[in-house]
């Protein structure tokens, strides 16, 4: 052990599960190797980051994190109506995710609903609007 805080400049070593409020789990590590990033390299959500400071080895908390920090807000503007004509040969179903070229990348997006003329298309993070419970489990901190 350590007197080392999580913060700018360190690597982390931890265990994490990130669930819903009403305890569906969404990602875990507890039963798996611990994940590794440098606080700011991007890797996690700001949110989650900002959560951690100055948790210590050994620590093992769970942490809430509001849609603002976490993946932000569900937005109206991100569902698109787009024509049946440009999912030509494709079995659509609700939840369906459809991944889209767009100049900065791929974009995936989710089938929400369909007809013979219109497709809907949430283009919103899966996990936008949503309060999300953050365990951890600080496993090491060293000087990134």
């Amino acid at each position: 052990m350590t007197d080392a805080v999580i913060g700018p400049g360190k690597a982390i070593t931890l265990h994490f599960a990130i669930t819903l409020e009403d305890g569906q789990v969404i990602d875990s590590n507890f039963d798996a190797a611990p994940a590794q990033f440098t606080f700011g390299d991007g890797n996690i959500p700001e949110g989650f980051e900002q959560a951690m400071l100055g948790l210590k080895e050994g620590d093992h908390v769970k942490l809430t994190i509001a849609p603002e920090r976490g993946f932000g807000m569900h937005n109206p503007s991100n569902i698109q109506v787009m024509p049946r004509s440009q999912f030509k040969d494709m079995d659509l179903e609700p939840g369906l995710v459809v991944s889209f070229q767009e100049p900065g990348g791929e974009l995936p997006g989710v089938i929400t609903d369909f007809n013979d003329d219109k497709v809907t298309v949430d283009f919103n993070h899966p996990l936008a609007g949503k309060t999300l419970i953050f365990e951890v489990e600080v496993k090491a901190i060293e000087a990134a």
